[in-house]
């Protein structure tokens, strides 16, 4: 019978797409009433799930990924009940809570709160909760590597951390990396009077130093747009030398690739500056890539220039009169 499965994934003609292939494989994980098989199936399901970008990240159409996500994450939480510590269905489901919940709970919550204060605090608080839940998957993905990290990484998040250094793993632990710190990130964004939220930043800025001392490159400079990013949830005046020194290196990595780079900048540094000519500048730069060009970013440019568009609408709520054009370098 094992044989007969492996047959289903490696001969030619009998499963014509990966689509095809992973509904046959989710319906032999459901039928198979041997163990070892039925788990078989379910961890071939967790591998193909977590190569590369998933089938939502490529995307061109915004609301027919809101459609499908919820049936998607649900149906990877009933194989993790099945197979519980299987590294590719915990980044799956890290990755994909925190895609759904920024994108189709976080930003109509901000979009909601210029009509209806109390609409928008319930949707943060949802928003949070589905943070907080891909968070917990991410631990648990990392904690198949190192046990009882999530204790450590709350009393010491740089000693915790720094048992992640073996280069062989590096690119199975930076996704993990990434994820956890964007659930923890994002849920501290939408938590900003929660004390204790704040408090868990120091988690985030040692998991991002952790990886990018272990691969800065990663991803075209993903990490370094991140630290861009984690500027707007930092209480206080942000550290501008550090955000543009992240913002030149991501720029670099990415070749310009990635149109949330962009809006990142405009809104960790260009509002609290109000550099309204940097900040127009920015969000028309996100504006003008093209999501089709950039196959692998296309739902995230997509969803960033949906952002770009909503707050260039709003220029004039957030600029009250015209500040000098930075002259840092690397700035655009």
């Amino acid at each position: 019978m094992t044989r007969r499965v492996k047959s289903l994934r490696y001969r030619k003609g009998v499963v014509p797409c990966p689509f095809s292939r992973l509904a046959t494989l989710v319906a032999l994980a459901l039928l198979l009433s041997g163990c070892s098989i039925k788990k078989y199936a379910i961890n071939t399901v967790g591998d193909a799930l977590a190569e590369g970008n998933s089938v939502y990240e490529t995307d061109e159409d915004v609301a027919l990924v809101g459609d499908a996500l919820p049936f998607g994450l649900k149906l990877v939480e009933s194989l993790l009940q099945e197979s519980p510590d299987h590294r590719g269905l915990l980044l799956t489901a890290t990755r994909g809570f925190v895609l759904y919940s920024y994108a189709y709970v976080d930003y109509p919550a901000e979009v909601a709160a210029d009509e209806d204060i109390q609409k928008a605090r319930e949707m943060r608080a949802r928003a949070r909760k589905l943070y907080e839940r891909s968070f917990r998957y991410g631990l648990r993905g990392l904690e198949t590597s190192y046990p009882a990290l999530g204790s450590q990484l709350i009393a010491d998040p740089t000693a915790a951390l720094s048992v992640i250094r073996n280069q062989k793993k590096k690119q199975q632990d930076l996704p993990f990396l990434y994820w956890t710190a964007a659930a923890l990130g994002s849920a501290i964004s939408v938590s900003k009077n929660d004390a204790a939220m704040l408090g868990r930043i120091p988690e985030v800025e040692a998991m991002l130093d952790r990886a990018l001392a272990l691969d800065e490159g990663w991803e075209e400079g993903a990490f370094h747009e991140f630290q861009v990013t984690l500027a707007t949830a930092k209480p206080g005046t942000p550290d501008e030398e550090s955000v543009r020194m992240h913002f030149s290196r991501a720029l670099e990595l990415s070749g310009g690739k990635r149109a949330g780079l962009f809006v990142a900048l405009a809104r960790a540094l260009s509002i609290p500056n109000q550099n309204r000519s940097e900040f127009t500048s920015l969000l028309n730069k996100a504006l003008a890539v093209d999501p089709d060009e950039h196959i692998n970013h296309r739902l995230a440019n997509l969803l960033a220039q949906r952002q770009a568009r909503r707050l260039l609408a709003k220029t004039d709520e957030l600029f009250f009169e015209e500040a000098p054009a930075s002259s840092v370098g690397g700035s655009p």
